[in-house]
């Protein structure tokens, strides 16, 4: 390894610990890090690659910090650089669920939260507003975004979350239908290694035969469903971190039960304390959803949950990366993701409602909301900062 190598690698540490905010603010610190500063990739680069990863499945962030180890110094440093990244994060979210699942049966944790909770459903508020300005640019986006959250509201199931997705992107994509961006798609697909794609997608219907099959009394049994688990949502997720919070909730604590509303809650606002990636949020609730087991057990489903939620994005990244050049130029692609990300609007404002149904409508939680969505939309002030005064707060009310 180069010194240089070394280097870059020294700089992704130091961006990993320092990385608060989500998708967005990680974008503002990679173009102040890794293209003002060090000049490891152009501005122009960097902009495009940050495209290809919103266009894909997957944590954006994670994608876009990989892909630019892969173009600094290929494969090799590509996989140190994901590890780098993710390992931070994953490992205090795999702490704070050990750690809360232990001190809940000995002291009351739930006033300490009692500030927190209400302002994790904030941030989501926050996030759905954010994403909605972003994406909601026309009728049909908003159309497309509305239908997404009554259906939601009404069905609690995960599978609805794939079926809108893809109704989404066709709908979306019919906008578009030129011929010659057809052939150009044809021969995107002809040009495609099958044999990676079978890996993708061999992965996927491995782990859930293995689910299947294994003997539920098992020690590894739950551990291998919820890898299945996790990486299928990994493999259908459009919109960032925020777009976890419905998929998850869903699946996790409306129809599985492994852990109790008001446990995600407080997973989900510590996350805010946490830098690194917000798919971090998947180590605290593999931890929690083995919380009857031993600390191995905790630590097997955190390893479980963040590998099954972070693979798909890296073996997508990898492998489209050189397609990326052809894939850039098919406007058709670009308006499937219009659907995709009018529908994860729907997503998270659904989630906003069915987190602020469990700790219900008061004056303290509504002026907790409030607060919170107004700090972060009127002040620059860091998400970490207001979840711990948060929790100060907590302690002495």
């Amino acid at each position: 390894m180069t010194k240089r190598q070394l280097i870059f690698l020294k700089d992704i540490l130091k961006y990993t610990l320092t990385a608060f905010g989500g998708p967005q603010a990680h974008f503002a610190m990679m173009l102040r890090t890794f293209v003002q500063k060090r000049n490891y990739l152009s501005e122009n680069e960097l902009v495009e690659l940050y495209a290809l990863c919103q266009m894909l499945p997957g944590p954006a962030s994670t994608q876009t910090v990989t892909a630019i180890g892969y173009k600094f110094g290929g494969m090799k440093i590509a996989i140190i650089t994901f590890l780098i990244w993710l390992l931070p994060a994953a490992v205090m979210m795999g702490f704070a669920a050990i750690a809360l699942s232990y001190f809940s049966s000995t002291i009351e944790v739930s006033p300490l939260l009692k500030i927190v909770e209400p302002m994790a459903v904030g941030f989501v508020a926050y996030a759905a507003y954010v994403l909605a300005e972003k994406v909601l640019k026309s009728g049909f986006a908003i159309v497309i975004s509305i239908a997404a959250l009554i259906l939601t509201l009404l069905f609690h199931s995960p599978y609805l979350f794939p079926l809108l997705i893809f109704v989404g992107a066709a709908c979306s994509a019919l906008l578009n239908n030129d011929k010659d961006e057809r052939k150009l798609s044809e021969r995107l697909v002809v040009n495609v290694n099958k044999k990676k794609v079978a890996y993708f997608f061999g992965i996927l219907i491995f782990f859930a035969l293995l689910g299947a099959f294994i003997n539920r009394t098992s020690f590894f049994s739950l551990p291998v469903r919820l890898f299945e688990n996790f990486y299928r949502n990994g493999s259908l997720i459009f919109g960032g971190g925020q777009v976890l919070i419905p998929y998850m909730y869903t699946e996790f604590v409306q129809m599985k039960h492994y852990l109790t509303t008001q446990e995600f809650l407080s997973g989900y606002a510590l996350q805010q304390i946490v830098p690194g990636p917000v798919f971090s949020f998947s180590s605290f609730l593999g931890g929690m959803a083995v919380k009857n087991s031993g600390i191995s057990g905790k630590i097997l489903g955190s390893f479980a949950a963040v590998l099954g939620i972070n693979l798909p994005g890296l073996i997508l990244i990898l492998f489209i990366i050189p397609y990326w050049n052809v894939l850039k130029k098919i406007t058709h692609v670009k308006n499937s993701l219009a659907g995709v990300n009018a529908v994860s609007v729907g997503f998270v404002t659904a989630a906003f409602f069915l987190l602020l149904k469990p700790i219900g409508i008061n004056y303290l939680s509504v002026a907790v909301m409030v607060c919170t969505f107004g700090l972060l939309k009127f002040t620059k002030i860091p998400a970490a900062l207001i979840v711990i005064c948060g929790l100060v707060i907590g302690f002495f009310i």
